[in-house]
């Protein structure tokens, strides 16, 4: 008698293992976006602000807004030679402010908002 090795199923459940190896780690993959488990991410807002140099020892910052303009709480402005200050969170609003003479000043300005996060608005050179 003659023995024939039979090796016809072996295919087929490799590739229902594999397949279903594939399914778990998938559905894992997709139940870590859902549920938070991939890490928060904060929304940036939008909100602008201009600096001009208008003297050799001052600087305008106006408040340009911007879609998130209405959930500021304080604006501070601050940097090189520049005494920290805050500006108005109404749009439109413009204050001047003094520097020490010499080079370029390193001036910052950054936002609070109701949620209490911050944001740095504007980080230039004058």
């Amino acid at each position: 008698m003659k023995y024939t090795k039979n090796d016809e199923a072996v295919s087929p459940v490799i590739g229902v293992i594999l397949m279903v190896a594939i399914t778990v780690i998938l559905a894992a993959v997709i139940a870590a976006f859902v549920f938070g488990m991939a890490g928060n991410i904060t929304k940036t807002k939008v909100v602008s602000v201009t600096i001009h140099r208008t003297t050799d020892t001052e600087f305008t910052v106006t408040n340009m807004g911007g879609q998130d303009a209405a959930l500021l709480t304080n604006i501070e402005i601050t940097g090189d030679g520049v005494t920290a200050d805050t500006l108005g969170t109404t749009v439109g609003s413009t204050k001047i402010f003094t520097i020490t003479t010499g080079a370029q000043k390193h001036v910052i300005a950054t936002g609070t908002f109701n949620d209490g996060s911050r944001q740095v608005i504007l980080d230039t050179m004058i």
